[in-house]
């Protein structure tokens, strides 16, 4: 929210005070708790009639600082995000003669004593550079009073009572500005389908079903990344308000409604390390299952399908020799007014049980689409509301409306009881034979309700698409075994990393949503999430043929790829038979990249270093990268730029050094980074390999889960600063086999390992 009218002034009704200075400063069990009057007190009876904030630091985890400032403590605090990776006791507290400092690991928070307020944060590397990170300064640490009526800066917009946060009648607001240097830019805030570089954005995190060409986000998190390594996460799971260098130019502002505003400083010194450490606080991504890298082919959403469309789906993808892992059922494998009700249409689907094993014994995994949100109709209706475990008003009453299903009513993930009715539900399903769960919605929840555990409405906004994921999450790790279990979720806030994968949502048939949809999936990365999807061609719509093509090479260059729809069918041959053949070209050239594409995986799950990387985590040094939002690295090695034309022009930037292009072998020596403008037909785009690169690959491309070592060979690709390792695992049986990469005088590459069982081709790009 904008609570200012230019630099002097606040806006009419808006009253405003600030932290003046750090009047004392304790040192309390390896914490700092810092009393801020709000005018610098110069007289015994300056100390009367006014507001005090207390701002305390204290670390939860190596290299990272938490700041709380606070009002009124007596006021019910926000419980904050789950903070799977917190630990007690660390940090250093001191004190001297003019300040105090909060140090954990390599970050070192100082606040000076007196006035004006200054909190600064600095970060020491291993030989003792000290570089400032950022500050917090005067008037940054601000209490906000609105009047009734106060003509601030609109909230989020979206269905009166479920979308907005009904917080124009709060009356108190607390903000904190932190410093931006010059050049600096700010990434992340959740998936967002606007410009990547947050700079100049007013972002209101607060999740809501409004698609990807709006600024409204399915998956809202409150943490932003800097440029300058180190990183900001505000642990409020309520709305909170960003301002990106668009209220103080100078600063990034967040607010957020009531007494307490706490935030997290988190140090690098790079972009990944930032990652990292955030992801160590709160949870790494899940390791997924082999299969899921592969295709997935969708009923579509309002279609017709029985099960004989679904067989022919199957049979025409085998019969085109088109790879796929996964068939999704959408909406409608339920029957129209009963969503969710967990049983089969059995118009169309007599034999569920039958079906399913028969999909299985094609080689395939069966997807299956939920939502939270239970209809009227559904037999679960009733007995979910004489349990009580269906969300409630404040007059007892369960809350309904017509918006998505008719008479729907929303499941209380905070009632225990209602939790284990829903898993249990699910755990039928995957006892069927479904083996991943597309968790559709969870951000149309409602303000005027009262929670099972007396959570907060405002809080229960963003968090219950936690709750929910984490429900279904749980049952598909017990019954498929944990590295097993999958999800296809819309929705999340910080944390939902923790249960992946995650799609972008619902985008339309165009180039133009092609190019916002990568957006989003670059800003959701520098979030912290690790494996992201998104619908190939367009969820509305039916693209153009071109559009559909230059969809599937990107698709199938994204972690994960699913072709999906709305009202029309994604299967390829319904566009042309080069449809077909793009298709299989690039499904082939993904699963003969899996040795390398389940590393990236792999890593992503261990460091929380995202598998689709924004250029800016693998080239933090260089400075046009910074805003680059239409190409991406597939791990450290691959650099993808998606075509966005049907004429196939593409322009794209390589940074300096040797780079080889994947699809034809042509290597370039780059000085300089250099911006490259090229015309691509439907069967290439730029996949370039970084030099000295070691790609371990497979010549089995059926199926992405297999013994890699049974059809392993290495591909050497010129340049220096490559490897001195190669890690492969086999999704087969888990074993791990490190390679050593020697590099000789001639420039030739030897790959070498203590496993005498293996054996494996070595080969140099181009041969």
């Amino acid at each position: 929210m904008k609570f200012t009218d230019g630099f002097w002034h606040v806006r009419p009704g808006v009253s405003a005070v600030y932290a003046q200075e750090a009047y004392d400063i304790e040192e309390r069990d390896n914490s700092l708790v810092v009393s801020a009057p709000t005018k610098r007190i110069e007289s015994r009876g300056d100390v009367l009639n006014r507001p005090l904030l207390t701002v305390t630091l204290s670390s939860p985890l190596e290299g990272v600082v938490r700041v709380r400032i606070e009002h009124f403590q007596g006021t019910r605090p926000s419980p904050g995000f789950e903070l799977v990776g917190a630990e007690s006791g660390v940090g250093t507290a001191r004190l001297d003669g003019d300040a105090g400092t909060l140090t954990t690991g390599s970050l070192t928070a100082r606040i000076a004593k007196g006035a004006p307020w200054a909190l600064s944060f600095h970060s020491t590397t291993a030989d003792g550079v000290t570089r400032p990170l950022t500050a917090s300064g005067h008037k940054s640490v601000g209490y906000i009073t609105l009047a009734p009526g106060a003509p601030v800066a609109a909230e989020p917009a979206g269905i009166a009572g479920v979308t907005t946060t009904g917080l124009a009648s709060s009356a108190h607001y607390v903000h904190e500005q932190l410093d931006l240097g010059v050049g600096e830019t700010i990434y992340g805030l959740g998936e967002r389908f606007g410009p990547v570089v947050k700079n100049g954005q007013t972002i209101d995190s607060w999740n809501a079903d409004g698609g990807t060409s709006s600024e409204q986000s399915y998956k809202n998190v409150p943490f932003y990344l800097s440029s300058e390594g180190y990183g900001v996460l505000v642990n409020h799971p309520e709305h909170v308000s960003f301002e990106v260098g668009s209220e103080a130019v100078e600063r990034v502002q967040f607010s957020t409604a009531g007494e307490a505003l706490e935030y997290f400083v988190i140090d690098g010194p790079t972009p990944k390390d930032v990652l990292s450490r955030y992801t160590a606080l709160t949870g790494r991504p899940a390791r997924v299952p082999a299969w899921s890298y592969g295709l997935w082919l969708s009923t579509s959403f309002t279609t017709d399908y029985d099960e004989a469309t679904v067989m022919s789906f199957i049979d025409g993808m085998q019969e085109r020799e088109l790879p796929m892992s996964v068939f999704h059922f959408d909406c409608f494998w339920m029957r129209e007014f009963n969503w969710t009700d967990f049983d089969w249409d059995a118009r169309t689907f007599p034999d569920p049980e039958g079906m399913l094993a028969r999909v299985h014994e094609r080689s395939l995994r069966v997807s299956a689409w939920l939502n939270p949100y239970i209809a009227q109709r559904s037999p679960l209706f009733a007995e979910g509301a004489a349990a009580g475990y269906l969300v409630k008003r404040p007059d007892g009453t369960v809350w309904q409306w017509d918006f998505w299903q008719a008479g729907m009513g929303l499941v209380d993930f905070t009632n225990p009881e209602a939790r284990s009715w829903f898993q249990e539900k699910v755990r039928t399903l995957a006892r069927q034979g479904v083996d991943a769960v597309k968790t559709d919605f969870g951000e149309r929840v409602p303000l005027d309700v009262v929670w099972h555990d007396g959570s907060s409405p405002e809080t229960m906004h963003n968090l219950y698409t936690q709750l929910y994921n984490e429900a279904v999450f749980e049952v598909l790790e017990e019954e498929n075994g944990v590295g097993s279990a999958v999800l296809f979720a819309r929705s999340a806030t910080a944390g939902g990393q923790r249960m992946p994968v995650h799609w972008g949502g619902d985008n339309s048939s165009s180039f133009v949503s092609m190019a916002e949809t990568l957006r989003g999936g670059l800003s959701l990365a520098l979030s912290g999430f690790g494996f992201w999807s998104h619908d190939i061609g367009g969820f509305e719509g039916t693209p153009d043929p071109e559009v559909f093509k230059r969809w599937v090479a990107f698709g199938l260059l994204s972690s994960h790829s699913r072709l999906h729809g709305s009202t029309s069918y994604r299967v390829p041959w319904a566009f042309d038979e080069e449809a077909v053949e793009v298709t299989r070209r690039f499904a082939t050239l993904k699963l003969s990249l899996m040795p390398y594409l389940y590393s990236v995986g792999l890593e992503a799950h261990s460091t929380g270093v995202p598998f689709m990387r924004p250029m800016l985590l693998e080239f933090p040094a260089d400075p046009a990268v910074r805003y680059l939002d239409r190409q991406y690295m597939l791990g450290s090695s691959l650099l993808v730029a998606p075509v966005f034309s049907a004429s196939g022009q593409v322009e794209y930037y390589l940074p300096a050094g040797t780079w080889t292009q994947l699809l034809t072998g042509e290597t370039v020596v780059l000085p300089v980074g250099t911006w490259r403008r090229e015309t691509h037909d439907v069967f290439s785009l730029p996949v370039w390999v970084r030099g000295g690169s070691v790609l371990p690959m497979t010549s089995r491309v059926d199926r992405p889960d297999h013994d890699y070592f049974d059809s392993l060979s290495f591909v050497t690709y010129p340049g220096g600063g490559g490897p001195s390792s190669v890690t492969v695992t086999s999704p087969s049986d888990g074993r791990t086999v490190v390679f050593d990469i020697t590099r000789t005088g001639d420039g030739s590459v030897a790959v070498t390992t203590d496993a005498a069982d293996l054996e494996f081709a070595v080969r140099e790009a181009g041969a």
